[in-house]
């Protein structure tokens, strides 16, 4: 059994960096580990990847300490628990709008009594060899991070609600479709939009996620962690690039 190095960082009171990586790739997991990025965002709402690959990304993510979790494509059960079971220690869940999907969510994600989520006997509980199914199922629970997506302005209407539900950890709040959902007004507003919302949530003592963030704007990230921000998301392509165009420009300049 694996305890989430990400959950216990943020436990006592660390923020957490994490890449998005969409395609499947487990040496680019290696490789964010190996830098000391605290998890990787598996995402298979835009990404193409399959169980089979997930799974193969999980196995990357564990080799080299670094936690996976994965954004899955909808909120349905079935998919909550195929994702689960892969081994993955966390899901993000996009467009999560109310108080009753973030509930049925947490709940999807959880062990009796803290949920239904539905037993295996796989990778997750180590095949059964060495453990109890009730040690087990208990420190899975304990273990996983259920981080429902705040990026429609109709779940910045409802958050006093959503912030409610027992069982969510981090809600994440995401630039991109925040402001496509505002009518898209241009950064400045949409900022102003999360610089309210994320002090709300860690009032409310849950942990907040910042995403859709521009690799080249430190600044405005160390801004959101100021207000109480501590889960950032960041694309690992947006990284490569970044770092692309800065090497050739400073060979440039040397020239």
């Amino acid at each position: 059994m694996r305890t989430n190095a990400t959950k216990a960082k943020l436990n006592r009171g660390e923020v957490v960096f994490g890449a998005i990586i969409s395609r499947h790739a487990p040496d680019l997991v290696e490789l964010f580990g190996a830098l000391g990025y605290d998890f990787v965002m598996i995402d298979c709402e835009h990404g193409p990847m399959n169980l089979d690959e997930v799974e193969h990304m999980v196995r990357a993510a564990e080799v080299f300490g670094i936690t996976p979790i994965t954004r899955i494509p909808d909120h349905s059960d079935s998919t909550i628990l195929r994702y689960l079971d892969r081994g993955v220690q966390g899901i993000i869940v996009p467009h999560v709008d109310t108080r009753d999907e973030a509930d049925a969510i947490a709940r999807a994600a959880r062990y009796y009594p803290e949920g239904h989520r539905g037993v295996g006997g796989g990778r997750v509980h180590d095949y059964g060899v060495g453990v109890s199914r009730d040690d087990s199922t208990r420190q899975v629970n304990a273990e996983t991070l259920v981080i429902p997506m705040i990026e429609d302005t109709l779940a910045v209407e409802n958050l006093e609600e959503i912030l409610k539900v027992q069982g969510v950890d981090i809600l994440h709040v995401a630039a991109g479709d925040l402001g496509q959902s505002m009518g898209n007004p241009g950064q400045s507003e949409v900022r102003r939009v999360m610089s309210e919302v994320i002090p709300k949530i860690r009032a409310a003592g849950k942990f907040v996620g910042v995403g859709g963030n521009s690799p080249a704007d430190a600044k405005g990230v160390a801004e959101f962690i100021k207000l109480g921000a501590n889960f950032v998301t960041i694309s690992a392509h947006g990284l490569l690039r970044l770092g692309a165009e800065d090497f050739r420009r400073r060979v440039q300049d040397a020239l």
